[in-house]
């Protein structure tokens, strides 16, 4: 293999691959990056085994050709080059990288050693619009459980319906769910429950403005746009019924402004217990008041104007998971909505007149003690 790059095509070709070598591995050949030189231009990819990144890099090739070398280093290695052209080739299992007086040589392993990717027919499947993915990743996998003792809920669910998608990540605490309009496509509706380390490469790899092909085999998802593949291993299993838990008759209900409501909860969280977060509420006519009490560290309070004119309710938070999902609301003003001081509170946000936003959030009430 033997190939002339320039240097920034060959450190961004390896930044955007090396985000997926796992930190640990018991696997050597998974510290590398799979090198293939073909006629269109060099293909580098790393994988964990879970997630798969796979891109396309313009060189000129003199030799084509394939061999696994370590990511990280040649990460490091290309960062401090001078900007001159570099040309890469391979001795047997050795890399060498050349760049002006510079000359590097590291151990390699075959390229045969390197997992298959998974095969997916992406003529099969649906184009979606990279902003409304981003969107719809960023406003709910936030809200996806990291508890190994129920792995169903260790991803969000993503519901591809025909002119339609929508997103749900919940930990049983506190759920998030976005629907966002899309194209319609010939195949079928489908479900996927999908692992956040995946949706991350997915919005760190993907523009807003891409146009990206997916599809799925077996029990692996890709993500195809411009010279860009990202493969992942989808979580089995079905999903729980979450329409269940969104209360449909939360009656009391109060406008408040987000980041006043934020800073607030900020100030309380301060003093919250480090084990509970517990968080009281208490909604009146106009106002809101907070509350912490630890009683081995001491209280706080404070209190905002709301447009609230309901009964008399009190009703207790994880300061931090309130916080989270206020941090997520795309508005300056949000609405709440609440039944009785044991039933699950939404939180939706208030768009500008004309706009429509389908996004819920439900934070689960915590036990107030007297």
């Amino acid at each position: 293999m033997k190939f002339t790059i320039t240097r920034q095509h060959l450190h961004k070709g390896l930044v955007a691959v090396s985000a997926s070598i796992p930190t640990k591995t018991t696997l050597p050949v998974l510290s590398n990056i799979l090198f293939e030189a073909g006629q269109d231009g060099v293909w580098m990819s790393g994988t964990d085994l879970d997630v798969a990144v796979r891109v396309l890099v313009p060189a000129d090739v003199e030799e084509q050709g394939s061999l696994t070398a370590p990511g990280k280093k040649l990460q490091e290695i290309t960062k401090e080059l001078p900007d001159e052209p570099v040309e890469v080739l391979t001795r047997g299992d050795q890399i060498e990288l050349k760049c002006g007086r510079a000359h590097f040589k590291l151990n390699g392993l075959p390229a045969e050693e390197f997992p298959t990717l998974p095969e997916v027919n992406f003529d099969e499947g649906w184009t979606v619009e990279g902003g409304h993915l981003h969107s719809l990743i960023q406003h709910t996998a936030f809200a996806v459980s990291t508890e190994e003792s129920r792995p169903i809920l260790n991803g969000a669910l993503w519901e591809l319906r025909d002119g339609q998608m929508g997103m749900v990540a919940t930990n049983g605490h506190r759920l998030a769910r976005m629907s966002v309009p899309a194209e319609s496509s010939s195949a079928p509706s489908a479900d996927f429950i999908v692992p956040p380390a995946a949706l991350g490469q997915v919005q760190r790899l993907f523009k807003e403005t891409d146009k990206l092909q997916v599809a799925y085999s077996g029990n692996h998802l890709g993500f195809r746009a411009s010279g860009t593949e990202v493969y992942t291993r989808l979580i089995e299993g079905s999903y729980p019924n979450y329409e269940q838990v969104i209360p449909k008759d939360n009656d009391k209900v109060a406008v408040i402004d987000k980041n006043l409501l934020v800073a607030a909860v900020r100030r309380m969280a301060v003093v919250a217990s480090d084990q509970t977060h517990r968080l009281r509420m208490t909604l009146e006519p106009g106002r809101v008041h907070l509350n912490v009490q630890t009683p081995d560290l001491g209280e706080g309070h404070d209190e905002l104007e709301v447009q609230y004119e309901g009964e008399g309710l009190e009703i207790g938070f994880n300061a931090a998971y309130l916080l989270e999902v206020l941090r997520h609301m795309p508005t300056d003003d949000i609405k709440m909505s609440f039944k009785a001081p044991e039933r699950a509170a939404t939180v939706v946000p208030v768009p500008d007149e004309g706009e429509e936003i389908d996004y819920l959030c439900l934070v689960m009430p915590l036990r107030l003690l007297d």
